[in-house]
């Protein structure tokens, strides 16, 4: 028994890290900021303290925003999983690490996870109410049409893009925010910050839905996937990045002084020193460099990440 048990932990731990790249690491990272993120807002808008004791309002608070997490997680991972599924040949081309694409896994265990994930994200978001069952229902959905024949969106670069911006930027921040208000007795309506941040994040994740397929041509040249970097050309679309990201950035710094709950300082400093690292971070960018792309690819990642960072502190930090 002891011979076989450093077999079988090394197979478990080698299991459980192909199922880390199967969720793809960064969209999970962004998933839980958002809803972490979103949750601290809506948090902030509460004025006055509960009635019943701290203990019991933190207990109650964890069960939302546990449900909410789980639900967005397991969404997460049907989403970028089928896209996995329907994309074993371009991956061993364009993301040969995929565990699909390097035989990791079966397209049976795949098609498990995706089936499994989906069907929990859907018992959660019914259990979490109807804001939270809308918005993981709606992003599945769209996540099925992006991915799956004979809809298959992404084979059209308009409809993909949309797709990507609507869900992470409409669906899950007002969806959230909705859901989360509704948990804690919140009156309704979404206020001028939660639409200041959904419009930064339609634009950015915009630009992340552009960028992705830049470092991808081979791939989706060869199984004609149409994408903006194929037809434009590669330096094209980077720049049309670069300006969506930079709009996005200087939107928020003109914006800051009327949204009267957030700290203007904050949020002109933080942006502006977003914006001063997304230019320096460009000058090494080489375009021919596939690697090089796919580094910059992961740092707008990173800033996108920020974000859901820096407006529950500027809520925070302006709230009375």
């Amino acid at each position: 028994m002891d011979d076989r048990s450093p077999k079988s932990a090394s197979t478990a731990s080698t299991a459980l890290y192909a199922f880390w790249k199967f969720s793809r690491p960064h969209t999970i990272i962004g998933t839980t900021l958002s809803v972490a993120g979103i949750f601290a807002i809506a948090r902030a808008q509460v004025a006055q303290p509960f009635s019943t004791s701290w203990e019991a309002v933190a207990i109650r608070e964890a069960i939302l925003v546990g449900i909410a997490l789980f639900a967005c997680l397991c969404g997460n991972v049907y989403i970028v999983g089928l896209n996995q599924l329907e994309d074993v040949d371009i991956d061993r081309v364009n993301k040969p690490h995929l565990p699909l694409a390097s035989g990791e896994f079966s397209r049976q265990q795949g098609w498990a996870i995706v089936a499994t994930c989906g069907l929990l994200a859907l018992m959660l978001a019914a259990g979490g109410g109807p804001w939270l069952l809308a918005t993981v229902g709606l992003s599945l959905l769209i996540g099925t049409a992006y991915s799956l024949p004979p809809i298959r969106l992404k084979r059209f670069p308009v409809w993909a893009s949309l797709c990507i911006f609507t869900v992470r930027g409409a669906i899950v921040n007002l969806g959230l925010f909705l859901h989360f208000s509704n948990g804690l007795g919140l009156p309704s309506g979404i206020p001028a910050e939660v639409w200041a941040l959904t419009l930064f994040i339609l634009g950015f994740t915009g630009a992340i839905a552009l960028c992705k397929d830049i470092p991808d041509l081979e791939g989706d040249r060869r199984y004609h996937i149409r994408t903006f970097a194929l037809s434009l050309g590669k330096r094209p679309v980077f720049r049309i990045v670069l300006g969506l990201i930079s709009a996005c950035y200087g939107g928020i710094i003109v914006a800051a002084p009327a949204l009267s709950r957030a700290s203007t300082g904050w949020l002109v400093a933080t942006h502006g020193l977003a914006l001063a690292a997304l230019w320096w971070q460009q000058r090494q960018v080489n375009l021919d460099d596939r690697r090089a792309i796919a580094q910059f690819y992961q740092f707008i990642w990173k800033l996108f990440f920020l974000e859901y960072l820096i407006f529950p502190i500027a809520l925070w930090l302006g709230k009375p």
